[in-house]
């Protein structure tokens, strides 16, 4: 299938002029905010991207804060999402740093519509004057997808908004590379517990070098997730990765874009 092919049982959804949910986004009952974690490109020696990550607004964790997400309110939690993270890196000034993405993680089974339900994040965008072709979203891995044909067609209308598309924690979740046979995104993330002391595992090596092929053979960018030392940094860059995302380069900031001293 190609990049920007739409499945014909989403040409139905696509006709619909209205979503009422997209535009009824009732108080969840708890708050939140964001932290900002950089994906940093060591070619240019820049942030390729920064990533939004829910965090509570009195320091709770992520985890935290999802545990409080449900059937009901997990659609008005996923736009709630893409409407702050949008908020805060316009007031960050996230769009004035050269070609930056925000990245934004969203739950492929809170997309009811993605065509018609993605209008809470072009009015947000329109709203804080940030641009659209600056938006990456990721999906998970870790979330188990119900129906895949519905996925394909979320990155499929993304794709068609100038939306830069992510596989978030390849590797750790239920699909694996049936996950990438089925649609290609512009960017895989390589996860943690791939690149986590691979300076000192010949099998994981081996792996990532099968992955860093694959993607090299579907035009798809590579990011190594959680890197915290200066080996694995070494290894990943002399195996082709040049994006990466850990402590070795910074900690999320709450509310704040942190900056970058290694990797330079």
């Amino acid at each position: 299938m190609q990049k920007n092919q739409i499945t014909p049982a989403f040409q139905g959804h696509f006709q619909s002029i209205g979503c009422d949910q997209c535009r009824n986004l009732d108080d969840l009952g708890f708050d939140f905010t964001m932290a900002f974690q950089p994906i940093w490109d060591v070619t240019k020696a820049r942030p390729f991207a920064y990533e939004a990550l829910i965090r509570g607004k009195n320091g709770e964790t992520a985890a935290d804060i999802l545990s409080q997400v449900n059937d009901g309110n997990r659609y008005k939690f996923d736009q709630a999402c893409r409407v702050k993270a949008i908020e805060l890196a316009a007031g960050l000034g996230l769009q004035h740093l050269p070609d930056c993405l925000l990245s934004i993680n969203f739950l492929p089974n809170a997309v009811y519509r993605p065509e018609t339900c993605i209008r809470a994040t072009l009015e947000a965008a329109e709203r804080f004057q940030f641009p659209t072709d600056r938006l990456m979203f990721e999906v998970t891995e870790g979330e188990r997808v119900v129906d895949s044909e519905h996925l394909i067609g979320i990155f499929a209308a993304y794709r068609q908004r100038g939306f830069t598309t992510a596989i978030d924690d390849f590797g750790a979740g239920y699909s694996g590379l049936n996950l990438l046979a089925t649609f290609q995104p512009d960017i895989l993330k390589i996860d943690m517990e791939l690149t986590r002391g691979i300076n000192h595992s010949a099998s994981r090596q081996a792996i990532l070098a099968g992955i860093l092929l694959t993607c090299s053979h579907l035009n798809i960018q590579a990011i190594a997730e959680g890197v915290e030392t200066a080996d694995e940094f070494a290894v990943l860059n002399a195996m082709g990765v040049h994006l990466f995302q850990g402590y070795y380069f910074a900690k999320p900031h709450i509310e704040a874009l942190p900056t970058v001293s290694v990797g330079k």
